[in-house]
């Protein structure tokens, strides 16, 4: 057994990913098990430059907010800002504060720098504005869509005024009310003003695809599909909040769909544009449904990659991230019955390997699952080894 796993592994890069591959993907998709690891960022940094040189990948991606993204694609693609204030202003979840993300941008600015338009590099977020307390307001999408298209189109055209949508929207923290995530009748999202919302960023964003030859002609593509970007946004946001305020047992489950529809929105979006490399946990990557539990209730669904994989076909593909040890997490030795045991006992410190090979080796049953000490961290499920593409093991992550 132990030889046919060695067998499967290789290291880390990009020719050795894209030999498990039928073809070059759109977007491949880098899960990680944990976040907040630079370790595990480190590898992403270091494949997406082989994936530039070697491949032709222009784009990479990560779990942040799409909004706040523009910023950092901004700053690589054109040197807009300084390196600081996209690091703070740029990135949500707090993953600005990372030395590696650090890096990421300041090498992708530092690629780009004399190259024509065609051929520098693009950075993404994949994420809705969305926080674990709840959701950002939707004035900034939305009042950016009306601006887009109240510069280029007829105002007979527009649904609305930009002072009737103030004054829908009202104050931005009636919106955000942290309370609102465990207290439906907390939440904005199903009154008068959030419904009269929704129509108008729907028909807002159905002016904008109307337009879209007029649109691109007189601005620009990335002008165009930034003003896609925050059509989808604020009508994915208002549905998000409309959510929020149901009292239904289906809430969860509802809230966490909508979150993967939005990433999913946005992936296909950037498949669109190129190849790219996406980042993000694996339970948001992978082709199964996603599972967790939450005050009690186990809830599922589909995730944003299961959502791009069943339209993409090969054009996506799965690289899962196991690990070994987190010891400043209190994530020891995995024991050698599990997945990660069996990984773990490999020579190298980082490896790819192929999943489906890997999945027929270890035969029936499968290595038990490893249970967490610790709630960060999501140990792989022996289950989903044949609906990935391959697994990138890191055995260690020491602390930063």
């Amino acid at each position: 057994m132990a030889t046919d796993i060695k067998d499967t592994a290789r290291a880390v890069e990009a020719a050795a990913v894209m030999k498990l591959l039928p073809a070059r993907p759109r977007l491949l998709a880098l899960g990680e098990p944990t976040h907040g690891e630079d370790t595990l960022l480190d590898v992403r940094n270091e494949l997406f430059r082989q994936l530039v040189e070697q491949e032709g990948y222009r784009t990479v991606a990560i779990e942040s907010d799409c909004v706040r993204g523009l910023l950092v694609d901004a700053y690589v693609t054109s040197g807009t800002g300084t390196l600081d204030e996209v690091m703070e202003h740029g990135f949500s979840h707090g993953f600005g504060a990372s030395a590696a993300n650090r890096e990421l941008v300041r090498w992708m600015r530092a690629y780009n720098e004399g190259r024509p338009a065609p051929e520098r590099l693009r950075f993404a977020g994949i994420d809705g504005p969305l926080e674990i307390t709840g959701a950002a307001s939707p004035r900034q999408a939305l009042t950016a869509l009306h601006g887009c298209l109240s510069a280029r189109v007829d105002a007979d055209l527009l649904p609305c005024t930009a002072e009737t949508l103030d004054r829908l929207l009202g104050a931005d923290d009636r919106w955000t009310e942290p309370a609102a995530m465990m207290d439906p009748s907390r939440s904005v999202g199903r009154s008068a003003d959030a419904r009269e919302l929704r129509l108008l960023a729907d028909d807002l964003a159905a002016l904008l695809d109307e337009q879209t030859p007029h649109l691109i002609t007189a601005t620009s593509r990335d002008d165009w599909e930034r003003a896609r970007l925050y059509g989808r946004t604020a009508t994915g946001l208002l549905r998000y909040h409309f959510w929020m305020a149901d009292t239904s047992p289906g809430r969860m489950t509802r809230l966490l769909g909508l979150r993967a529809q939005m990433m999913a929105d946005n992936l296909l979006a950037i498949a669109a544009r190129g190849p790219a490399l996406i980042h993000a946990h694996n339970a948001h990557l992978q082709r199964e449904k996603s599972t967790m539990r939450m005050g009690g209730m186990p809830l599922e669904w589909w995730s944003a990659g299961a959502l791009v994989s069943a339209r993409l076909g090969e054009g996506y593909a799965f690289l899962a991230t196991a690990l070994g040890t987190i010891r400043h997490q209190g994530v020891d030795t995995p024991p050698s019955d599990t997945l990660e045991g069996l990984l773990y006992a490999l020579p190298e410190d980082r490896c790819v390997i192929d999943a489906p090979r890997l999945a027929t080796a270890l035969g029936d049953p499968l290595p038990a699952p490893r249970v967490s000490p610790w709630f960060g961290y999501a140990p792989l499920d022996p289950a989903h080894l044949a609906d990935s593409n391959g697994i990138v093991f890191v055995k260690d992550c020491p602390q930063d």
